[in-house]
């Protein structure tokens, strides 16, 4: 079947350490992509998300700016972030894998989600949804993602480790 992603309740986030003793966390809304899925044969799967890399949110302004910025981000030279995926398999239950290319800055490479389908149901809205979350986790300096700067006790202001998540609501569109 396939479905496409209700960008309203689909979301990714990011998360990061910062200055060695907290994390920061940023959001990207209306997340778009399409979904060939079913609950009986996940392995015949596949997906494609796009995130438009200028909607990044974190919550204060002058640190969004520095993200988008060709320190980071590079939101100019490359707008869109994007997964597609190569392989999907069943792990157990409701848990699964999905390996695909992801593509950052323009720098293309392959990761795995770990993902949890949700469940399948029937909206108020005369629909059929879907639901699912998937994690990964990066090193953004293979993504060209590399600014950094050292702290006075030998630490660094951004970690290299970036937790994605992404919360995905889906919607019927062909059986």
């Amino acid at each position: 079947a396939r479905w496409i992603f209700e960008p309203g309740h689909t979301g990714a986030e990011f998360c990061v350490r910062h200055m060695m003793v907290t994390f920061v966390r940023g959001h990207f809304k209306n997340v778009h992509g399409t979904l060939e899925f079913d609950p009986d044969n996940p392995e015949d799967g596949s997906v494609e998300i796009e995130i438009n890399a200028s909607e990044l949110w974190t919550g204060e302004s002058e640190r969004d700016g520095h993200l988008r910025s060709d320190h980071f981000l590079d939101v100019v030279g490359h707008p869109m972030i994007a997964f597609k995926s190569t392989k999907v398999e069943r792990v157990a239950g409701n848990e699964g894998k999905v390996t695909g290319d992801l593509t950052i800055r323009g720098v293309s490479r392959p990761v795995t989600l770990d993902v949890r389908y949700l469940g399948k149901w029937k909206s108020p809205f005369n629909d059929t949804r879907i639901g699912f979350t998937a994690k990964t986790m990066i090193d953004r300096h293979d993504f060209g993602v590399s600014w950094n700067a050292e702290m006075e006790n030998g630490g660094v202001v951004v970690g290299n480790d970036v937790l994605i998540t992404i919360d995905a609501e889906a919607i019927l569109q062909t059986e």
